[in-house]
């Protein structure tokens, strides 16, 4: 038996050998390998405590709902909250986020909230609203210069034409269904996915992208404005750096080519936008400077996006754009992307004639801004957005957006591993829109033991209700035996690996956050070492089928 057990362990750690948390000894000390104990017991203890078979469903679903480890995020965010280790979770240093669409990173509520503010918003809808139509009729938003405020004061009286704009704050206090409270929630509901509307009435990939498609159109008219946009960068700065992140690449949607300035005219260029962008970053850096907290603050670039519908000539545009605003602010731009729903809209390929263009016009501008690329965010093999993983690593792809599909290609995984190229892994995100309906079935576990790097990111929390990494760290951690805390750490340092910063910046940001993450072992240990954890919760390897049965036992 000895002899068996000897073989086996062998075998089990030549098979791990190329995780990203194998070898890395100079990583460990006594006091992390102690933390790492700490949370593996807590994992065990609340496998049975919160995730056990006999606990009710959370509100709001069917009471039958089998509660495990990393279900359906939405369903099972209430209980997440309470438990000890999605604390620890939020205390963790993150590193760096690498994957999150800037108009989807500030919570809605916080959103509504500032655009309630400004007189100038006016709201509409685009048919009469009656309780049977309110979860299917759309807000829409837009502030408007004072010579077209209307006299309107509400959306819900029968005298109301549907397309009329009326004053945000009056269609609030006189909205028919409820008050204020009544308004808010319809907006609210407009601005992010239900878990209904997630699990059951929009439960394919391509009707959850039509509600998530949605949530744009209605956030677009709020965060478009540019009063609402310097807070709006300011609020996603800040709460970021408060869950844990020290850097951000963020992608722009840079689209629409003007933004509205303080009178409701069109006519804030992209040139200010990263003007108004870089200064409200280094007011940010200057403030936690002022904290003695520079260290918990790197910075933020930006990720030139537009979307995937256009044509490819009118893609020249937005290549030429990006190349003047990376002359003009080099230390902003960090790369370019083509965005939207790979299943429905253009692949890559049919962008190739532009985007190679691109490629010399940056030689002969003497710039150099990166492709990273959106692809494989899909469950198909062999369709166009499949294929768009073959097309974004022949480009040039310095990381892979979502990539939920590259476990299907072990060629492609090779050449991820040889050239660094890392994948934006969205665990929360893929759930939500359809790829997978739980953590112990998303592929990332082996991606992970596949040697692929892998950096964790949100992709549009806003819409998901998973503000910042913590949940996305949380549900990796907790659906794996194998991941502990020195493999979230690992996830969490590597990313600097990846980003767009030079050497010496990765350099300073490992530094940075080597002496983050020895405060918060400190703190693990210290907070979270007496706890005591159940008898039949401590097996010599934590084992969520072992624990399932000691618990019917």
């Amino acid at each position: 038996m000895d002899e068996y057990l000897a073989k086996r362990a062998a075998l089990i750690a030549e098979d791990r050998v190329g995780r990203l948390d194998s070898g890395r000894r100079e990583f460990y000390t006594a006091d992390s390998e102690k933390a790492d104990g700490i949370v593996r017991r807590i994992r065990a203890a609340e496998a049975i405590s919160v995730w056990g078979a006999d606990n009710k469903a959370v509100d709001g679903a069917d009471d039958a709902t089998h509660l495990f480890p990393g279900m359906a995020f939405l369903t099972a965010r209430e209980l997440i909250v309470k438990t000890k280790l999605f604390k620890i979770m939020s205390k963790l240093p993150k590193g760096s986020l690498l994957h999150a669409h800037l108009d989807a990173t500030v919570n809605a509520r916080v959103l509504l909230d500032i655009a309630l503010k400004y007189p100038a918003f006016h709201v509409r809808s685009s048919s009469a609203l009656s309780e049977a139509t309110l979860k299917t009729v759309q807000p829409e938003f837009n502030p408007l210069a004072p010579s077209a405020w209307t006299e309107h004061r509400s959306l819900t009286n029968a005298s109301y034409t549907p397309g009329t704009w009326v004053p945000l704050q009056d269609a609030r206090r006189n909205f028919a269904f409820g008050g204020p409270e009544g308004f808010d929630q319809w907006v609210l509901g407009a601005l992010t996915i239900s878990p209904a509307e997630a699990y059951r009435t929009h439960n394919t990939t391509s009707k959850i992208w039509d509600k998530f498609t949605s949530t744009f159109l209605t956030s677009s008219g709020l965060i478009h404005y540019m009063p609402v946009w310097e807070q709006y960068v300011r609020t996603f700065l800040l709460s970021s750096i408060e869950d844990g992140i020290s850097y951000i690449e963020v992608r722009v949607n840079f689209w629409h080519k003007l933004m509205l300035d303080a009178d409701g005219g069109e006519t804030i260029t992209h040139r200010e936008w990263l003007s108004v962008f870089d200064r409200v970053t280094n007011e940010v850096k200057a403030s936690m400077a002022q904290q003695s907290r520079a260290d918990e603050f790197v910075g933020c670039k930006i990720i030139y996006t537009t979307l995937r519908f256009i044509t490819p000539e009118e893609l020249v545009w937005y290549t030429e754009d990006c190349i003047t605003l990376k002359k003009e602010f080099p230390h902003l731009i960090a790369g370019f992307d083509l965005v939207g729903h790979e299943d429905s809209l253009k692949p890559l390929i049919d962008y190739f004639v532009p985007l190679t263009e691109f490629v010399e016009r940056q030689k002969e501008e003497g710039v150099e801004i990166p492709f990273i690329f959106h692809a494989g965010e899909t469950l198909g093999d062999g369709t166009p957005a499949d294929v768009n993983l073959y097309d974004a690593i022949l480009l040039g792809t310095k990381r892979i957006g979502h990539g939920f599909s590259l476990i299907k290609h072990p060629k492609l995984m090779q050449i991820c591993r040889e050239k660094n190229i890392a994948v934006e892994t969205c665990p929360i995100s893929n759930e939500i829109l359809r790829l997978t309906s739980s953590m112990p079935m998303h592929p990332l576990p082996a991606v992970i033991n596949h040697g692929v790097p892998v950096t964790l990111c949100s992709d549009d929390p806003s819409a998901f209700g998973n503000m910042g990494l913590s949940y996305d760290f949380f549900q990796v951690l907790v659906a794996s035996e194998t991941n502990g805390l020195h493999t979230m750490g690992c996830l969490a340092r590597d990313s600097f690996k990846y980003t767009c910063l030079t050497d010496e910046e990765k350099a300073q940001a490992m530094t940075s956050w080597d002496k983050q993450w020895s405060k918060f072992i400190q703190w693990v240990v210290e907070e979270e070492g007496f706890v005591e954890v159940p008898e039949e919760a401590q097996p010599s390897s934590t084992d969520f089928t072992n624990l399932r049965r000691l618990k019917k036992a």
